[in-house]
């Protein structure tokens, strides 16, 4: 396009060395348009405006101005691109005074439609580069909300497994101790709860490995959701007696399959009020209430009291109170969430201390058991 188009009539000028220069100084810049957007179409447009005055030939001078304007309206918002686009469409009709005769309303329509074709392109360039920003930081955003979740879980799952575990190793530890000369049996008795214990804490972490290590995430074993569910309540209260807390059990209602992280979650608040009994509470009688509703789960605990140590003024009687920070009570409220449930946790009204939870069980696990029925 450097040579000009067979020209008889005279319309254009001979491609001299100005008009070489004025080329240079019009395309040699745009090698700095996406660090100097602004000033490189500026810069463009004045030398093809002198160009186009000195009656160049100017379709070659075209692409340079229709470039620098895209590259505008990709990186600078719209008031800024559009005021660009409004100047260069400008400087291109302009140009349309160099057009052979008969072509001009032609000339002016192809250069306003190539200035709309750029601006449109280049502002549509913009706003996709924003959006895929946006997707960027939402998606980060989403994987720090997940890996906060994930260590909420983690942590909420130490302190069920830990917690419980240590409280009845540290009681028959002490029970252990003072016997051990006068009443070797029972010394025994104690030292073989305490190994039972650490061997299930044991199994319990080695579980949670693994489903930390599984990548593949593959739907959850049903035998692995029953080694943490009310299945396994009968184990749980018999470790709890053998810490010296009697625990009786009363289940009402046709029992049904509960889908597994409801059952994970009513068994770990009734650990987690356990554990609080035999750390506050160890002489006291405790019941544990759980009732198979239809469409929900209720599950009570209660200790009548018995042996809990006296609260200084202003302090709760359990760590497992109202408006307690404690760790327990802030994890089994999270775990009710989950499942759209409530746990609440109060001095019973005639003495003694009551957590209780209800959950709603979804519609597929009472179906189940009609249909079973």
């Amino acid at each position: 396009m450097l040579r000009n188009w067979p020209d008889p009539h005279g319309y254009w000028r001979d491609t001299d060395a100005g008009a070489y220069a004025l080329l240079a100084a019009i395309y040699l810049p745009l090698v700095l348009r996406r660090r100097f957007p602004v000033a490189v179409l500026v810069s463009t447009a004045l030398c093809v405006a002198c160009y186009f005055t000195l009656g160049y030939y100017h379709v070659v001078a075209v692409c340079g101005l229709a470039l620098a304007l895209y590259t505008v309206a990709s990186l600078r918002d719209r008031r800024v691109s559009a005021r660009c686009a409004a100047g260069a469409l400008l400087v291109l009709l302009w140009g349309t005074r160099l057009a052979e005769p008969g072509i001009g309303p032609l000339s002016v329509g192809f250069v306003t439609v190539t200035t709309i074709v750029c601006w449109v392109t280049g502002d549509g360039s913009r706003r996709l580069r924003e959006l895929t920003r946006q997707l960027r930081r939402e998606q980060e955003e989403k994987a720090r909300r997940a890996v906060m979740e994930e260590r909420i879980q983690i942590a909420r799952e130490l302190h069920d497994v830990i917690a419980h575990h240590v409280s009845v190793i540290s009681v028959q530890t002490g029970l252990a101790g003072y016997v051990f000369s006068s009443d070797p049996p029972t010394a025994r008795r104690a030292l073989d709860t305490i190994g039972g214990s650490a061997h299930q804490a044991l199994a319990e972490m080695r579980r949670m490995l693994v489903v930390l290590r599984d990548d593949d995430r593959a739907p959850e074993d049903p035998q692995r959701a029953r080694e943490s569910g009310l299945g396994r309540l009968d184990e749980l209260v018999e470790r709890v007696g053998e810490a010296g807390v009697p625990v009786e059990v009363s289940v009402t209602g046709t029992a049904y399959p509960l889908p597994p992280g409801i059952d994970l979650c009513a068994y770990r608040v009734v650990q987690e009020a356990l554990t609080n009994v035999i750390k506050h509470a160890p002489a006291a009688r405790t019941t544990v209430e759980v009732h198979y509703g239809e469409g929900e789960l209720r599950v009570r605990v209660r200790d009548d009291g018995g042996g809990r140590a006296p609260a200084p003024a202003g302090v709760g009687v359990s760590a497992a109170a109202p408006g307690s920070t404690g760790q327990g009570l802030i994890g089994m409220r999270e775990r009710a969430t989950i499942y759209h449930g409530t746990v609440t946790a109060a001095p019973a009204p005639d003495g003694g201390f009551e957590v209780s939870l209800r959950v709603p069980v979804p519609r597929t696990a009472t179906g189940a058991r009609a249909h079973g029925e």
